[in-house]
């Protein structure tokens, strides 16, 4: 089980992410905008970050970039579906130059996302006894 903080405008993807990630047992924090998205996660340092490019207040690169300032440890996963003239290609090789761990393109499948999460997300220890 993951503590994950997921930032995305779009309610009804956050819903579904949400519900997705519930399921599977993890812990979701949701923010609606880069501003909301920072509080949260300086309240509590979540195991993964989850986020959107296009957003309000601030975009998903200025977070990868702030986070990546101050924490080079917390695995991000950058979505995207573009907009208007800026495609969803173009978003997400454009963060990868900031080292994410991962990209998805909206829409994607449950088993994407979850493939996403899993290969970001440190295996647990096994400890020897």
């Amino acid at each position: 089980m993951a503590n994950i903080l997921v930032l995305d405008d779009d309610i009804q993807i956050c819903n579904l992410i949400k519900m997705i990630l519930t399921i599977n047992r993890h812990q979701v924090r949701i923010a609606h905008d880069g501003i909301e998205g920072l509080k949260l996660y300086r309240q509590q340092k979540p195991d993964l970050v989850i986020t959107d490019v296009m957003m309000p207040h601030k975009n998903g690169i200025q977070i990868v970039i702030e986070l990546k300032k101050h924490d080079k440890e917390t695995p991000i996963i950058v979505m995207s579906g573009g907009r208007r003239a800026i495609t969803a290609d173009f978003n997400l090789e454009s963060v990868k130059l900031l080292g994410v761990h991962d990209t998805l393109k909206k829409p994607f499948t449950d088993e994407q996302l979850l493939d996403a999460i899993k290969t970001a997300l440190p295996s647990p220890r096994v400890l020897a006894k």
